[in-house]
């Protein structure tokens, strides 16, 4: 495309500006090739000539491109289309993130933002970088996904200068981790890598110009992650600004740790410290700043102190530590004069108190320590000399001291937060966050400010590397052809700065030197690189240098370089300090080599004047000491590897502005930071290239308008993209098309982008012009109605009066023709009766005539009619005949010729499947078939052997009597004879079956060779699946141990939630049940026994007191137990009436016989329910490992089953048998799926549960090969002692439980044994009590009517039934196994058995019963926490029981709607207010559960659902799709949602739950559908539009008519939706005039003031029909709401957490208790009416 085509009429450039760097111009004059100038007009209307050198001025891209969340998708990419995105972003829009390729640039808005609370950390997690907003968390949940899915490590590399937000963003990062991370063992841990970050602020962070709470040395935060859980962190510095400890510019402060001792000095602990304000203290006054508006120090220490604590840290020791900050500060006040005016020498006065605190402080002498301040110690060969400082040279040793002290110290403590932080079971992956400081260039710069910048050197080194591997690699994957540019590489200056012979070398070759000084070095640098091009001499005469870095040149003062590396300490003074009486001052200088790690770091405003050079004592002991610059290289080179090693992730902080005002955008000093942080450099790479990049559906949704007719008919989108590009863009090396997208040079989606806006400008002049004809034709057509409407009423007056002569004229007619028909009508009747008399005779007679004639000639029709018709059904049989056997021959001969074709068919198909049976049963097949060959080969040749050998016999025998006659000359005849019959048998056996066989040997031989080549191909191939089959079985095994892990996660999580109210509770209820249940034990050991069973009871006593707590049994269970329980319900329902127990209870008079027969029925149900038990903990422990063993072992399975399976005549018979036994076995492997599911439901709410499974689960089938694998590979892949010594653990109490089961087997065995010695005498005793009460009938239902005496509706029950009753209503209670019963009929049978208990004034077993009811519905609901059907069960039966207690109750309110009969059913003795409680918290929490498992389901489908899904088709293409959005389809739709709510509705309905708590629950559902659905919608600025906001409304709608449907708006669910409803008018309406401003205040009442600001500032026009929302209305609608709702809610988020009260409402029952039937199925048999 020419440049005159770009630079036409109209169009946007960018031109330099002083002021704003870059500022807009439009194009007033077209281009043309050779013009000098170019003609803009500005904004203001200037006209400006533009004059043109070698390049025009960058182009604006369009609108549709402003604001992009992308700076990468720009069409045109330079320094001016990024800086202004920037902008706009920032100011409009108030968006502080932006992406920049893998850059995620950060702007400071100065100002606390609502977007990091946890709502937000929950909303980023799980979801992709391109589905939300930029932010943070979006890029810290890629490096979390990245390091769970690849198990790779990941870092996040944070920089900028200071004040950006670097320490802010990491915090943030780091809160994201342990958020999102958790922890796996240690509950502390996320608090402790939290706690790490204000004790390095207090220690490492000041206060200066630039920022308040800046930190003054880099780090490297390193969080170690195992299994996705955080399970330690490493904390490594960089770079420690010891100077600010001794000196700071004006309006700047000492490090935070200084100023919290001093705002605390008051404290007890502290009070023997001597502090006092900082204003006292030398190293704290001197910035003139002792306090920060808006810190409170003091608070800031107990934070520090707390997180000193939380990291182990003894409270002994903080205040040890405080004693050594102390000190320094009482160092910087020791006063040290001068001896004379000269300075030869120095002294401190003996009284200084300063002094005197700073010895007690650190336990050394006074004397030494003003004694070394003031002198040096010179060692020569035999003689060691005292020399005296002068004040100057004593001033600087202090001061090294001071920092050397405070260097340890921050090492120590760095050291002992990493000590707290570390995990000793290591870690797999780890996410490392560097926090280091941006590229600086000052008036001054000095040693710090050329270890920064050689730091980012190396930083943006790694950077380009990354940067164009990713760029290259996204066209290799495309497969376009692309020339690799070439990129800045900064090797060249980091060769200069670090080479051999570098500055960096000559630097500690200098320090080296005796006398060594900075003119010096600076001399030899001026020798060695000023041939370089990245080294220069300034200009004027001074010891400085010039290094041309990435982002520019800095010029650095070389004064103060020699000294700052040597970083020399007084020995002397070190020493005393190390003889210290302290501990933790001996711990800090325990050796000389231990000397900081971190160094001396940047100042903010610039380099400090360089102190006065002293000489160095004791040269001798400092030669085996690295320097500063050594040091920094080494931990630089180190950073660099462990970065390399690791995807990295960019965040670049940009400043603002310098003044610190929110919201403020100064333009210089961005594009200043955009230059030095590489971001422009991204930029230029991408642009290089081919940056903007668009799937081909994005293409032709957003380009369909630019599509002919011709070019629709392409086979593919791909296709109709190729064909418009050729046709648009006739410069194929504009574009280029991928596999799956476009990829396009810089300005061409701006020029499509214009095409795309003259077309769509055509069309909607077109619109205009046929609407304004529509308009204009209306107002014609108005026109000409009022015209014809005064025609219409005008002639009507006129046809009136015409009308009224007519009338008149008529009327005289119509009495004249009146009369002359009165005369006429008389002369007429006359003559029609005689002419009627006359044709009625005449009619009459030939009426007759005809009758008879025509019935004379119906019979001969009947004749005729039977003739013809039996005439015709003969004639039809013989045809039908005919027919019919015809058909049957051809049908017969078709049905052969199919039959033929069928077996045939068969035959083939047979064919096929033995072909195809498997790759598996294929090569043994082929295998088989080998060997046969082989074995058949072998066998011919022996075949041929033996031929030939009796060929060979034979042949010599025909010899040897050939020999003989020829011997005999008589036989010569017999000879000839012989001779030819030799030579026939040679020919015929040698010629023809010889070669014959010898052929088809040959013939096999070849076959053999080609099928095992294809056996060898195909072998192979089988190798390769059995690996990548072993391989993710491999990963199906670690995924299941993550998933267990998650589920143990979240099962401590569940437990977390309940109130310490409820626990406490929940553990005096079970004391209760505790006691409840040794009192019945004590009961049931009140039976006597008889003697002859006294030995055998007394070996069974346990079984007896188990019976009540005994597990349930499915039916299978059931079914398998044998004919033992066949008769068992029979015996149980013959238990005596509650009016006869004392003849039970007694002895006296009692049948021995009976007495047995009780006894043995006892003790046969206790073993039958101990057998049921074992049995459903053996299955319930097989299940689940068949279905994980079976998987691993199917395929060796199937390799040794293979020779069973094969066979070349198998019979059909053996292939059904195959058949059915693989369906069986598939069958088998869904239900071990189906076990495996229920398992895993259950341990997410019973730990204990499960771990007792996992060792059944190895202990029962394990091989002992697998458990030897899994301990080789985990002592290969972690190493760790820790767990293998669980592993072995587990494998001894597999083997303790698999000898437990093993002898549990053996009783139950022997048990039966036993019992069916009995079972005959039991047998003979039932005949004897039938013969004996012959008119009772057997108890088997409780539909028996009740006996005489006996109050109706209730339930005749023991203490000793509770258990049953409780396992009977409650734990084995399956509704769906008895349709038609009442859904709460459980609570139903509970109060009638409370109305026994009330009936026989027994208030205790009453309280027991439904305390042991109300913890087992507990314990089913945590067994089923997930199924919400279950939850709604138990819902209904509380509910029910708790309004049976109420209409039963005392309380005569409830009694109202009662019946006569229900209230003679009313307790009388028991008080149920206190069960009425009981069971109303119980409830409660049952509707939470309920809530929360709704929660679930709904969750993964409401954003999908609501703001995905296009409902109304051909919304969402108005705005294309992003680079990091990709069009997709939604996961779930709008329907879905609304049948998920509706499969709620209706199981809540089946239940019978209330209608009022159903409306409750749904309007607790809707709320969070309305809350999460208003979330996403503030957190994703592409949802912020007008179409999304018309699609929005619509879902609303659906949802509001699907209540009305289900009659549920006036449920209150309506008024949940009210915010979504107002953010979807929100985003329709105007959005321009103070007016529209007004409109939106009285239209948002329920949405926040943030909430409607930042829908506002998202908001996203439509390209070319709308415009942005000015700033100015923005500010305009904050105020009014404001000033409208001052004290409204100021939260962004909605909490979707937040539960609304539940109100359980009374609701009576019109069941009547005595009309109530419990069905068979229900083991109530025991139970009497």
């Amino acid at each position: 495309m020419a440049a005159g085509d770009l630079y036409a009429q109209g169009a946007r450039v960018w031109i330099p500006d002083c002021a704003e760097v870059w500022r807009v111009a439009e194009v007033s004059r077209s281009y043309e090739e050779g013009d000098d100038v170019l003609h803009l007009r500005l904004e203001d209307g200037l006209e400006l000539a533009y004059p043109i050198g070698s390049q025009l001025p960058p182009l604006c891209n369009p609108d549709c491109l402003s604001g992009k969340d992308d700076l990468v998708a720009l069409s045109y990419l330079h320094e001016p289309a990024v800086l202004h995105s920037l902008r706009v972003r920032f100011l409009e829009a108030n968006a502080i993130y932006t992406y920049c390729g893998i850059i995620l640039v950060a702007i400071n808005p100065y100002k606390q933002l609502p977007i990091y609370e946890e709502e937000v950390i929950y909303a980023y997690s799980g979801r992709e970088v391109g589905d939300m907003d930029p932010h943070i968390f979006a890029l810290a949940e890629e490096a979390y996904k990245q390091m769970s899915r690849y198990g790779k490590n990941q870092s996040l590399i944070i920089s900028g200068e200071s004040g950006a937000g670097k320490t802010a963003s990491a915090k943030y990062a780091m809160r994201y981790f342990t958020t999102v991370g958790g922890s796996l063992s240690d509950s502390s841990m996320e608090d402790k890598v939290l706690a790490s970050s204000p004790l390095m602020e207090a220690f490492g962070n000041a206060k200066t110009t630039r920022n308040d709470n800046s930190s003054r040395f880099g780090k490297y935060i390193e969080i170690g992650f195992s299994q996705a859980y955080v399970t330690g962190a490493t904390i490594k510095t960089y770079l420690l600004e010891k100077s600010r400890v001794t000196f700071q510019a004006k309006a700047e402060r000492n490090y935070h740790i200084f100023y919290q001792l001093c705002a605390s000095a008051a404290l007890p602990e502290l009070q023997g410290l001597g502090l006092c304000g900082a204003e006292s203290f030398h190293y704290t006054r001197q910035g003139q700043c002792t306090a920060v508006e808006g810190t409170d120090d003091a608070a800031d220490l107990d934070s520090t102190r707390h997180a000193f604590s939380l990291l182990g840290v003894l409270e002994t020791e903080q205040l040890e530590l405080f004693g050594v900050l102390a000190a320094i500060l009482h160092l910087g006040n020791i006063a040290i004069r001068g001896r004379d005016r000269h300075g030869d020498g120095c002294f401190v006065e003996p009284t200084d108190k300063a002094l005197g605190l700073f010895c007690t402080l650190l336990g050394v002498e006074e004397s030494q320590v003003s004694r070394w301040l003031c002198y040096r110690k010179l060692v020569t060969t035999g003689e060691t000399y005292m020399k005296p400082l002068s004040r100057q040279q004593a001033l600087d040793s202090r001061d090294a001291l001071a920092k050397h002290m405070y260097g340890q110290v921050f090492r120590w403590m760095a050291s002992r937060v990493n000590r707290a932080l570390r995990s000793p079971e290591g870690h797999h992956t780890s996410i490392g966050i560097l926090d280091i400081y941006g590229f600086e260039m000052f008036e001054l710069n000095s040693f710090e400010q050329f270890c920064i910048n050689y730091a980012n050197e190396k930083l943006q080194q790694l950077f380009n590397l990354h940067v164009f591997k990713l760029e290259q690699e996204e066209y290799v994957t495309e497969e376009i052809p692309w020339v690799f540019v070439d990129f800045c590489d900064n090797q060249p200056c980091i060769e200069l700065i670090e080479g051999r012979l570098g500055i960096l070398d000559l630097l500690n070759e200098e320090c080296k030197m005796p006398q060594g000084s900075d003119g010096s070095w600076a001399q030899k640098l001026y020798h060695t690189h000023l041939s370089s091009s990245h080294f220069q001499k300034p200009k004027r005469p001074t010891d400085a240098f010039i290094v041309c870095h990435f982002a520019g040149k800095v010029e650095y003062q070389c004064s103060g370089f020699v000294e700052k590396n040597r970083d020399a300490v007084p020995e002397e003074l070190v020493g005393l300090l190390r003889a210290s009486k302290s501990t933790l001052l001996a711990e800090l200088f325990l050796e000389e080599g231990d000397g900081t790690v971190s160094l001396q770091s940047r100042r903010s405003s610039g380099p400090r004047l360089a102190s006065r050079p002293g000489r160095r004592s004791l040269p001798g002991n400092n030669k085996n000491k690295k320097s500063i610059a050594s040091q920094f290289k080494a931990s630089l080179r180190k950073l660099m590897e462990v970065l390399g090693s690791t995807t990295s992730h960019y965040i670049r902080c940009i400043k603002p502005n310098d003044s610190k005002q929110p919201f403020v955008f100064d333009s210089r000093r961005v594009v200043e930071q955009l230059r030095a942080c590489g971001v422009l450099e991204t930029i230029r790479i991408s642009a290089a290239g081919y940056p903007s990049r668009w799937t081909y559906q994005e293409f032709f949704d957003r380009y369909q308008a630019l599509v002919t007719r011709e070019e629709l008919t392409g086979t593919s989108e791909k296709q109709i993209c190729n064909l418009v590009l050729e046709r648009l863009l006739q410069d194929p090396r504009k574009y280029q098309c991928g596999k799956s997208k476009v990829f396009f040079r810089p300005g061409q989606v701006a020029y499509l982008e214009e095409l795309r806006y003259q077309r769509l400008r055509e069309a909607c002049v077109l619109l205009q012009r046929h609407l304004r004809g529509w308009l204009a034709r209306r107002r014609f057509q108005r026109m000409r109605g009022a015209a014809i409407c005064l025609q219409r009423y005008a002639r009507g007056m006129l046809a009136r009066r015409l009308a009224e002569v007519l009338r008149r004229t008529r009327a005289a007619v119509v009495l004249q023709k009146s009369v002359r028909m009165a005369l006429a009508r008389r002369s007429y009747l006359h003559v029609r009766r005689a002419v009627l008399t006359i044709q009625a005779f005449a009619r009459g007679v030939f009426a007759r005539r005809l009758y008879h004639q025509m019935v004379r000639h119906q019979k001969a029709v009947v004749i005729q009619a039977a003739v013809r018709g039996w005439l015709a059904r003969r004639h039809y049989a013989r045809l039908r005949g005919a027919v019919v056997y015809l058909q049957c021959c051809y049908r017969r001969a078709r049905a052969r010729g199919e039959l033929r074709r069928l077996r045939a068919e068969a035959r083939s198909v047979e064919h096929y499947k033995q072909l195809h049976k498997g790759m598996e049963i294929k090569v043994m097949q082929l295998q088989c078939r080998l060997d046969e060959q082989a074995q058949e080969k072998q066998r011919l040749s022996e075949q041929l052997s033996a031929l030939n050998a009796a060929h060979a016999e034979e042949v010599q025998q025909l010899r040897a009597e050939m020999q003989r006659l020829r011997e005999d000359a008589v036989c010569d005849t017999h000879v000839r004879r012989l001779q030819e019959r030799l030579a026939e048998l040679e020919r015929h056996s040698a010629e023809s079956r010889l070669g014959q066989e010898v052929e088809e040997l040959r013939q096999r031989l070849a076959e053999v060779e080609a099928a095992k080549l294809h056996l060898g191909e195909e072998r192979d191939a089988l190798i390769q699946q059995t690996l990548e089959q072993s391989q993710d079985l491999e990963e199906q095994h670690q995924r299941a141990a993550r998933e267990s892990q998650g589920l143990l996660q979240e099962l401590e999580e569940e437990r977390a939630r309940y109130q310490s109210l409820v626990k406490e509770y929940a553990r005096l209820e079970q004391g209760y049940e505790n006691l409840r249940d040794e009192v019945a034990f004590h009961k049931h050991s009140t039976f006597r026994r008889s003697p002859s069973s006294e030995s055998f009871l007394g070996s069974e006593s346990s079984y007896l007191s188990s019976m009540s707590t005994a597990p349930s049994r499915d039916g299978s269970d059931l079914q398998a137990e044998g004919p033992e329980e066949r008769w068992q319900p029979v015996l149980e329902g013959q238990q005596p009436q509650p009016g006869s127990e004392a003849m039970l209870n007694g002895s006296v008079g009692q049948d021995p016989f009976e007495k047995a027969y009780l006894l043995l029925l006892g003790q046969l149900n206790a073993v039958n329910e101990e057998l049921a038990r074992t049995r459903e903990e053996l299955r319930r422990a097989r299940a689940p490992a068949e279905s994980e063993e079976k998987r691993p072992l199917d395929f060796l399975k199937r390799r040794q089953n293979i020779a069973e399976m094969l066979g070349l005549a198998r019979s059909p018979e053996k292939a059904a048998v195959d058949d059915d036994l693989k369906h069986a076995y598939d069958a088998v492997q869904v239900a071990n799926r189906l076990l495996a599911s229920q398992l895993r439901e259950e341990k997410q709410q019973h730990e204990e549960e499960v771990e007792g499974l996992h060792l059944d689960i190895r202990s029962l089938k394990q091989l002992s090969q697998q458990q030897a694998a899994l301990i080789q590979d985990l002592q290969r892949h972690q190493g760790q002692e820790g767990l293998q010594h669980h592993v072995v653990r587990l494998k001894e109490e597999n083997w303790e439980l698999s000898q437990k089961l093993e002898r549990q087997e053996r009783t139950t065995v022997k048990l039966q044994k036993q019992l069916r010695a009995y079972a005959k005498q039991i047998q003979d005793l039932t005949v004897r009590r039938e013969a004996t009460w012959p008119g009772q009938e057997p108890a088997g239902s409780p539909k028996v009517s009740s006996p005489a005496g006996l109050s109706q509706g209730m339930l005749a029950w023991r203490i000793e039934d509770e258990g049953r009753i409780i396992k009977a209503i409650i734990t084995d209670y399956r509704p769906q196994s008895s349709p038609g019963v009442l859904p709460d009929l459980p609570a139903y049978i509970l109060f009638m058995c409370l109305r026994h208990a009330d009936h026989c004034c027994d208030e205790p077993r009453a309280h027991s019963l439904l305390d042991a009811a109300i913890n087992t519905i507990k314990r089913v609901m945590k067994k089923h926490s997930d199924d919400f059907d279950v939850v709604a069960l138990w819902l209904a039966n509380a509910c029910r029981l708790l309004n049976c207690l109420r209409q039963y109750g005392r309380d005569e309110s409830y009694w109202q709607e009662n019946t006569a009969r229900q209230n003679e059913h009313r307790l009388r003795n028991v008080d149920p207010q206190g069960a009425c409680r009981s069971l109303g918290a119980l409830a409660i929490q049952l509707y939470q559960q309920l809530i929360r498992t709704a929660e679930k389901g709904l969750k993964p489908m409401i954003v999908a659902a609501m703001l995905e899904s296009e409902t109304i088709q051909g919304l969402s293409s108005t705005r294309p799709a992003g680079p990091r959005r990709p069009l997709a389809a939604p996961a779930h739709t709008l329907p879905e949602l609304l049948q998920q709510l509706g499969s709620f509705r209706e199981a809540l309905s089946r239940q019978g739950l209330p209608a009022a708590v159903v409306h409750q629950a749904l309007r607790q559902l809707l709320f969070l559908v309305s809350g999460t659905t208003l979330n996403y919608l503030l957190l994703r600025k592409d949802a912020c539009s007008w179409s999304r906001g018309i699609q929005l409304r619509y879902n609303i709608s659906q949802l509001e008519q699907w209540l009305r449907a289900e009659g549920l708006h006036q449920s209150g669910a309506r008024e949940v939706l009210e915010p979504l409803v107002q953010a979807a008018q929100l985003l329709q309406v105007k959005k321009a005039t103070e007016e529209d401003a007004g409109a939106i205040c009285s239209l948002c009442t329920v949405l926040s003031t943030q909430q409607v600001v930042k829908i506002l500032r998202a908001y996203t026009p439509a390209a070319g029909l709308e415009e942005r929302v000015s700033p100015s209305f923005i500010s305009s609608v904050e105020k009014r709401l404001q000033e409208q709702n001052p004290e409204g809610p100021s939260q962004l988020l909605v909490d979707t957490c937040h539960l609304f009260p539940v109100h359980l409402p009374f609701s009576a029952s019109s069941v009547h208790l005595d009309e109530l039937r419990i069905p068979d199925n229900i083991d109530l048999a025991f139970l009497h009416v």
